[in-house]
């Protein structure tokens, strides 16, 4: 599918602020005490604001996993991103799917609170990978 030149800006700013609404969800879910939603939340807002750039820089993936994959070969190769924001990518993902369907099984605080920071971190460098800033 081709996009215009505002089709894809828009869909771009559409993904980021979807990131921004996970991440917004993931600290509500925190203060509830719902630390597998809250690892859920922090890694789709990693993914959307990912898949915002991976738009903006024109490169397709066909999965979660294929996605952080790109991550690493193509930002973290390359010096845009460190091997730590590739490595937190790929456990946020393996936790979200943990969380999500493995059967009793509950992520606890001590296990997601300490992610929050590195999320914001992570989500601030790829906002500027999209930006152009580094």
């Amino acid at each position: 599918m081709t996009m215009t030149v505002d089709e894809k800006k828009t869909l771009i700013a559409y993904r980021m602020q979807k990131s921004d609404c996970a991440m917004t969800e993931a600290h509500d879910n925190a203060r509830l005490g719902h630390w597998s939603l809250v690892a859920n939340r922090l890694y789709y807002a990693v993914f959307h604001m990912a898949s915002a750039l991976m738009l903006e820089k024109g490169i397709r993936t066909k999965s979660h996993a294929g996605l952080i994959c790109v991550l690493g070969r193509e930002f973290v190769t390359y010096g845009l991103l460190s091997k730590e924001d590739a490595r937190l990518a790929s456990r946020l993902l393996n936790m979200r799917q943990t969380g999500d369907y493995d059967d009793m099984f509950d992520w606890e605080e001590e296990d997601v609170a300490p992610l929050f920071p590195k999320t914001e971190e992570l989500l601030s460098k790829l906002r500027g990978l999209i930006a152009g800033v580094s």
